[in-house]
């Protein structure tokens, strides 16, 4: 069985030794980067850093969630921090091979992300205490599809809890009522040997559309583990590639309030002020229900906001209710109080970064 990235390379992983107190901890990072799924996009993907171990920088700059200093990152600061390098493109959850003569693709996300942990186990992981598993964006939706699993691999009695952050993408249709997200994921699944890696309990109470279980609003309630979602209502990624993809705007309408959301007309911020909505009534059952749950949902034009410093904890970060990220997921890991913090409407956070690629 070849553990492998989409071009045959070795998959990899980067490890910030913890210290002190903290040595006995461990958070666990999946690296984001989008997913391909047909064989032209996957071919394209594995001549890059997104698809090789090949392209990729022999180092990281760990930064925000994975900083070791102690003022830049109070709570994780002196922890083990794993970055787990994205190559394949499936959120770590495929398990498949292509090959038609010419072509060779391995999707194997699913044994990269087995591989791993098995090779992290001996080296401290199987003695842990605590550990958070996160990533961002499609590492984001990794945290969603493998939380329940990772708990199984460690100590009965450590504190497992995991963090999405930017990975809550949402099954919407876009500008012209079209499921062009859902047909994506349908053909990701398909092409990728997903199907069988989603959760179980899930896929069964969907039986007619068992992808749908790739998306979290479908999973979330299988999830048994300690959740926390971290996300922006108006998240630029889904925004720009969800509800305004180009195939729904070919003749630009958007553009301009694509890259500047001050630029949008009435109707426009109306069709975003919807998307948050709904964005807000898919996590409805979890912020209601959740006892062990935690929730950051700010209203900044922004994708992936753990990783990066000043959006993390700083200064100036983007706070709800006077919390930065940092602060919220620091109180709901340790249990310090509840966090269930959901921002008001665009324009009103002052705060913001907003990130606009």
């Amino acid at each position: 069985m070849f553990v492998v990235c989409l071009d045959g390379s070795l998959p990899a992983y980067h490890l910030h030794r913890g210290f002190g107190a903290g040595a006995r901890n461990w958070l666990l990072q999946f690296e984001g980067g989008g997913w391909c799924n047909d064989i032209e996009s996957c071919l394209e993907r594995a001549k890059s850093r997104r698809g090789s171990t090949r392209y990729m920088t022999k180092w990281e700059v760990f930064s925000g969630i994975l900083s070791n200093n102690a003022s830049l990152n109070p709570d994780f600061y002196n922890w083990n921090r794993v970055k787990l390098r994205y190559c394949d493109g499936a959120s770590f959850a495929g398990d498949a091979v292509f090959k038609n003569g010419t072509s060779l693709l391995y999707f194997r996300g699913q044994k990269i992300w087995e591989a791993i942990i098995l090779d992290l186990l001996p080296k401290g992981l199987g003695q842990a205490r605590k550990a958070l598993l996160s990533g961002c964006s499609a590492g984001g939706l990794a945290s969603f599809l493998h939380c329940n699993n990772f708990t199984k691999y460690l100590p009965s009695d450590a504190s497992v809890k995991c963090l999405s952050d930017a990975g809550f993408f949402l099954d919407e249709r876009d500008i012209t009522s079209n499921h062009t997200m859902r047909y994506f994921v349908k053909d990701l699944v398909s092409l990728q040997g997903v199907e069988k890696n989603l959760d179980e309990n899930c896929t069964a109470s969907s039986l007619d559309f068992p992808e749908l279980c790739f998306f979290p609003q479908y999973a979330l309630k299988f999830i048994t583990t300690p959740f926390f979602i971290l996300n922006s209502a108006y998240d630029v990624y889904q925004f720009h590639h969800i509800l305004v993809p180009s195939s729904a705007d070919p003749h630009g309408h958007w553009n301009r309030c694509k890259l500047n959301p001050a630029a949008c007309n009435p109707e426009q911020l109306n069709t975003l002020q919807e998307f948050r909505r709904d964005m807000i009534v898919a996590m409805g059952l979890f912020y209601k229900y959740s006892r062990r749950g935690g929730l950051f949902i700010n209203s900044c034009f922004a994708h992936c906001q753990s990783e990066s410093q000043d959006t993390w904890f700083s200064a100036d970060s983007p706070r709800v209710h006077s919390k930065t990220i940092a602060e919220a997921v620091g109180d709901w890991y340790f249990s310090r109080r509840i966090t269930k913090e959901i921002d008001c409407p665009y324009p009103c956070d002052t705060t913001c970064h907003n990130l606009i690629p």
